[in-house]
């Protein structure tokens, strides 16, 4: 886990852990962070190949709604308060089913635009019905602090090629 993503920024090489990321974030969202970092990995490898993308040329789109991926994103983008970060529903592939519909992300760098997707076996349907309930009990609560942890640990020990497809 100590991988890291790097951009320029002035002139000068910024880097960024997972955990910085999540120092930014806080703690209720470390799934969410850890998505942000592997769509970051796999998007910057494949847009980027040679050199780390300018920081403040990375533009986001995407259907997933979680606060941790979208702060994940600004802590190594700038992109929330830049402009460059959009939640757009009508990229959602519900084609993909409920487990993976909403995990849609289209990171563009100086032009160049891939669309990453999600691959099936991390996110489970337990998850998501408790990230949906609204009214979850305490018990419930502490439980998806759980199941977000532990996928956070899944996604963050699989290689980013391994969690994100590039879509054709």
């Amino acid at each position: 886990m100590d991988e890291t993503l790097l951009v320029t920024e002035r002139g000068q090489l910024l880097e960024f852990s997972y955990t910085d990321m999540l120092c930014y974030a806080g703690p209720y969202s470390p799934a969410g962070v850890a998505n942000a970092f592997k769509v970051m990995q796999r998007a910057f490898a494949a847009l980027s190949p040679n050199q780390p993308p300018q920081r403040r040329s990375v533009v986001i789109r995407t259907a997933f709604q979680g606060p941790g991926a979208r702060d994940g994103f600004e802590a190594v983008t700038r992109a929330v308060t830049n402009g460059r970060y959009t939640v757009d529903p009508a990229l959602a592939r519900p084609d993909r089913g409920r487990l993976l519909g909403d995990f849609v992300f289209q990171i563009s760098i100086a032009g160049r635009v891939a669309t990453l997707l999600l691959r099936p076996g991390f996110v489970t349907a337990e998850f998501i019905d408790l990230v949906g309930n609204s009214d979850r009990s305490q018990a419930e609560e502490a439980h998806l602090d759980q199941l977000k942890a532990q996928l956070a640990q899944q996604i963050l020990a699989a290689p980013a090629e391994d969690v994100y497809e590039l879509a054709d």
